[in-house]
């Protein structure tokens, strides 16, 4: 949210103006209005504003006063200069006062359009600029709260994310050293970072900041009293979406993969139940982890590698006893069992029956 003041000696310039402003972008908004340099200024002490289009020619104090004025005191802000005089030495001075733009009146609407196009544009490079140094500068000698921040998104922490997100957010705003409009754009960056970081893993988690609604609280008046803690509440209030998002995207991933791991394993011993089987050769058949696998499999599936293993084996070996004239030891040897009464006291134990007494049941 640009928040524009707009200082001029006539009342319909100052209306139409707020007017066009309004109409121009839901980004920028009139947060005030003043007549001349010196009420311009005494607004400025109790308001916050990013941006100033003045007038040069004004009782009191003039806009190219106006414009040192807020170069000296509000750093950040920019200015814009919408005047009567079609004059080289007012156009020339404005713009060694870093001013973006002189618009001659009556203004043109498409030439405004183009002026707070450009404005917008600058501000938010210079903001995103002047972020992406402090980051570069100090997050190598804070790589520990990166890490935090993947650890917990790894893991699908969400619970703790509020409180971490709280320590972030001190952590930026001491980087920032008083210049709390650049929390958003630091915010903006961190969670950029993070992503980053994240894709480093191979995993493909996609996030646009531009996709952000409703993070700026609304008021077009802002104080400077109430500065700071707008600011803070915006990065947070991004930071969290920022969060949550991946974290979702993290859950899908992890679902993801998970599925595919587990079906994996599933192809893997459908085809070789017969054989001879240790979980050592599974994991790594599937790249993982023996404990990670099998923690893995008994989520998806809410039983064990082994109880899995042993219903396959059962379940092929009911198929041969009911279709086939093999004898119990054969169809042992068929599903992965050398040891006939092991297998027998396996199949009881699941059917519920001894192979024979299975296979009269049925056939009754």
């Amino acid at each position: 949210m640009i928040r524009v003041l707009i200082v001029d000696d006539s009342m319909l310039i100052r209306t139409s103006l707020s007017k066009h402003v309004t109409d121009y972008s839901d980004t920028m908004v009139v947060s005030g209005t003043a007549s001349n340099g010196v009420k311009a200024l005494e607004w400025l002490e109790l308001y916050y504003a990013d941006l100033c289009i003045t007038d040069i020619r004004m009782p009191l104090m003039d806009g190219l006063a106006l414009i040192e004025q807020i170069n000296r005191l509000y750093p950040w802000m920019k200015c814009m200069v919408v005047s009567s005089y079609d004059d080289f030495h007012y156009a020339q001075r404005s713009m060694k006062l870093f001013a973006l733009d002189y618009i001659l009146k009556p203004v043109d609407s498409r030439a405004l359009n183009e002026s707070l196009f450009s404005a917008t544009s600058r501000m938010m490079q210079e903001r995103n600029h002047e972020a992406a140094q402090l980051i570069l500068r100090k997050l190598p000698l804070n790589r520990a709260w990166m890490e935090r921040w993947i650890e917990q998104i790894q893991t699908l922490r969400s619970e703790t994310m509020p409180l971490l997100i709280v320590e972030t957010l001190e952590l930026l705003e001491d980087w920032a050293a008083g210049s709390y409009y650049l929390l958003n754009a630091l915010s903006i960056l961190w969670l950029q970072t993070v992503v980053e970081e994240l894709s480093k893993g191979k995993l493909r988690i996609e996030w646009d900041e531009d996709e952000d609604e409703d993070l700026e609280l609304l008021d077009p008046m802002l104080t400077i009293s109430s500065t700071r803690g707008y600011f803070r509440l915006c990065a947070v209030r991004r930071m969290e979406q920022g969060s949550n998002r991946l974290i979702t995207a993290m859950r899908g991933i992890r679902d993801n993969q998970s599925t595919k791991v587990v079906d994996a394993m599933k192809r893997y011993i459908q085809v070789h139940y017969g054989e001879k089987m240790n979980l050592q050769d599974l994991a790594e058949r599937v790249s993982h982890n023996k404990t990670y696998m099998c923690t893995l499999f008994k989520q998806e599936t809410n039983m064990t590698v082994w109880h899995y293993i042993v219903a396959e084996r059962m379940n092929h070996s009911r198929d041969f006893l009911l279709n086939s004239s093999l004898k119990v030891y054969e169809i042992a040897n068929r599903v992965g069992y050398e040891d006939v009464d092991y297998f027998t006291r396996i199949f009881k134990k699941h059917f519920g029956l001894s192979p024979l007494d299975y296979k009269k049941r049925m056939e009754s």
